[in-house]
This record gives C-alpha cells, sequence and structure tokens, in this order.
C-alpha cells in the first residue's frame, strides 16, 4: 500500500501533528514502508498457529509476598484538604 501526500496530510489533520512541508515526503515514505510491511506480514498463512504468551517461552520470577514498606497513611494524610476515618474525603462528581 502506497500512500499519497494528501494520505499523509489528512492523517496529520486528524492526530493533530503539524507537519512541514519539508518533512511531508519523509513521512509519506516511512509510513508507506511500515503498510507494505504488515501487508506482507498479513500475506503469511497462520492457520494451525497457536499464539504465545512469550515469544521466548519465558516464565515470569515471582517475588514472595512480603510487606517491604511501613505505613505511612497518617503521614500522607495530612497533605490531604478532608481527611475523615483514615479515608480521603472528595467532592462529589456525579449527580
Amino acid at each position: 500500500m502506497s500512500l499519497q501526500r494528501e494520505d499523509v496530510e489528512k492523517i496529520a489533520h486528524l492526530a493533530r501533528i503539524e507537519l512541514s512541508e519539508a518533512d511531508i515526503p519523509r513521512y509519506t515514505d516511512n509510513l508507506s514502508s511500515i503498510f507494505e510491511f504488515i501487508e506482507q506480514l498479513n500475506s503469511v498463512d497462520t492457520k494451525g498457529i497457536v499464539p504465545m504468551a512469550h515469544p521466548l517461552d519465558a516464565v515470569a520470577r515471582l517475588r514472595p509476598d512480603m510487606v517491604s514498606e511501613t505505613d505511612q497513611r497518617v503521614h500522607f494524610q495530612q497533605n490531604a484538604p478532608l481527611v475523615e476515618a483514615g479515608l480521603y474525603l472528595v467532592p462529589k462528581v456525579i449527580e
């Protein structure tokens, strides 16, 4: 898929990105090559291939579930405008 100058200008407008006149040809070429690569990936037959959770079949190391910090709630709530019974009070936003 080859993009035209007008396509890049429209994409930039929709994304609210300002492009200079000098940048438009470079972005046109770069985006076109990205779309060509996507088309190449889509042309590969993946029927019968089981999706993998991780490309290296690695297992996440788990750390022990232990408390590593002290309770500092009182210290943190000293800066809050309104606190009651250890809870932050906030204005009602839904009527």
